[in-house]
């Protein structure tokens, strides 16, 4: 295959669709859900990419009915209880980014007990986005900066999107390469505003449950074919190709 990102992120979307349209409670799409992740690191691990976010749970889904939410914060609990060891067999470092003390505690725990077990991890760097949105990454790198200019450590004529870019959630990773959407929905759903500035966007018709590693491996195709060239022309870009 020809160029690869090095980090792809991905909105996993259409769960209670796959569900509904079978007929079946939005519990079960969810739950089907968990089994797609798992090939889907898998796959990530064999083409050999370097991170992979995926967009777990966000700020707005509180909003959900509450029997859902507990739900899906309990599935999130056991799958993360059951799937560590396997990500830590396979050198695959998880982390966490979002809002974690709007989370139970039980659940932050074994967060944090994930992180250090595979904090030593070589492999794939896996981040899951939970009670994450895009303009909370903001507001709270905002909120930093301006606390350390009320303390006088920064002047706020001095501050740059560098300042920015390091108090968000993704601080010292490299900007997605490529946004997978599944579900055919063509949005960004207010997730990693700042940091999808210039990244190649790929939707997928496939409900989440339905994705596979080749739907995967066919969006790795397409942005193999696309031309970044944030903000320069064709030609610079192939001139600094060519040299």
């Amino acid at each position: 295959m020809a160029e690869l990102p090095q980090h792809v992120a991905i909105i996993m979307d259409g769960n209670g669709r796959w569900a509904r349209s079978r007929g079946m409670p939005r519990v079960a799409g969810h739950r089907a859900s968990v089994k797609v992740v798992r090939k889907i690191v898998e796959a990530c691990a064999e083409h050999r990419l370097r991170y992979l976010t995926l967009f777990a749970f966000s700020s707005e889904n509180w909003r959900r009915p509450p029997d859902e939410v507990g739900m899906l914060m309990g599935l999130f609990l056991d799958a993360l209880v059951r799937e560590v060891a396997d990500l830590h067999r396979n050198q695959v470092r998880l982390r966490f980014i979002g809002d974690r003390e709007s989370l139970g505690q039980e659940l932050r725990q074994r967060m944090r007990d994930a992180e250090a077990l595979t904090g030593a991890n070589g492999g794939l760097e896996l981040l899951v986005a939970v009670a994450y949105g895009g303009r909370w990454d903001i507001a709270q790198a905002c909120r930093s900066l301006a606390a350390e200019a009320a303390a006088g450590n920064l002047a706020a004529a001095d501050i740059t999107e560098t300042h920015i870019g390091a108090r968000l959630a993704l601080a010292g990773i490299p900007d997605p390469d490529l946004l997978i959407r599944t579900g055919g929905e063509q949005r960004i759903s207010n997730f990693l505003l700042w940091n999808l500035a210039y990244t190649e966007l790929y939707f997928s018709e496939a409900l989440w449950p339905e994705f596979s590693p080749a739907h995967l491996k066919t969006a790795l195709e397409h942005y193999a074919l696309r031309e970044r060239r944030f903000g320069k022309t064709s030609a610079q870009v192939g001139a600094k190709a060519d040299a």
